[in-house]
């Protein structure tokens, strides 16, 4: 980007707000890079990139190579135009609202069923064993009843990771009854096309975690890495030094 502006000497826009900003980017390690530095930078530049372009062209400053660049810049800013006359009226109406509440119904449909189905085996006996390993606790085989402590922790690894809004809506459809027991099983509730296959997924892909774990707190860690919960802020590990 920088090579791109520096060819293009774009004079039009001063230092502070174009060009101090690309010299010192944010830098940050990505997940699955193998801890290698990024550089990033703020959204808000591309509107001033776009407009700082366009102002070349209109003065006859650009050079011919990059006409299309002016093409792209302009419309990168009617979307924008776009985008924010449509968030403008969403926060004087209200609308956004009702939009977030659409887009999640949309995901508990694909995930939930309306009716609860017959219980099969969804947890392998592993899920629970690799949870003992590293809480230290006995194990003593899958006949004997479990703490309630094994069913939040169930929760958290995995119903409140799989997509927003799920562990909620299991809470509302499946509560628990006068004695303390819910009427169900919350896998029961799950799609056969989305909901189990997802399921399926994340509980082999927590089970590896767990198994290449050697302690909790390395596995909750990890696993906060790979499947955060919706809204949770991942952390981000800068190299002052680099």
């Amino acid at each position: 980007m920088r090579g791109f502006l520096s060819k293009i000497r774009l004079i039009s826009i001063s230092d502070k707000e174009l060009n101090n900003p690309l010299t010192y980017p944010i830098k940050f390690k990505r997940i699955g890079k193998g801890g290698l530095l990024t550089n990033g930078y703020s959204a808000e530049l591309l509107p001033e990139i776009c407009n700082a372009v366009l102002k070349l062209q209109n003065n006859y400053m650009l050079p011919i190579e990059y006409r299309p660049a002016a093409v792209r810049s302009r419309e990168f800013l009617n979307i924008f135009a776009k985008i924010g006359i449509i968030a403008l009226i969403d926060e004087a109406t209200g609308y956004q609202e009702v939009r977030d509440r659409d887009a999640l119904q949309q995901i508990l449909d694909k995930y939930l069923r309306k009716e609860y189905a017959a219980w099969a085996k969804r947890f392998p006996d592993e899920f629970y064993i690799q949870i003992f390993r590293l809480k230290g606790w006995e194990w003593k085989g899958m006949k004997v009843n479990r703490p309630s402590i094994v069913g939040k922790i169930t929760n958290d690894i995995v119903y409140s990771r799989l997509a927003p809004g799920i562990l909620e809506e299991l809470h509302r459809i499946n509560p628990p009854t006068d004695s303390g027991k819910r009427k169900s099983k919350h896998h029961q509730w799950f799609t056969d096309d989305i909901g189990h296959p997802s399921l399926s997924h994340h509980l082999y892909a927590s089970i590896t975690l767990m198994k290449v774990s050697q302690e909790w707190g390395q596995f909750y860690r990890t696993l906060k890495k790979a499947f955060p919960v919706s809204g949770e802020q991942i952390e981000l590990i800068i190299d002052e030094d680099q």
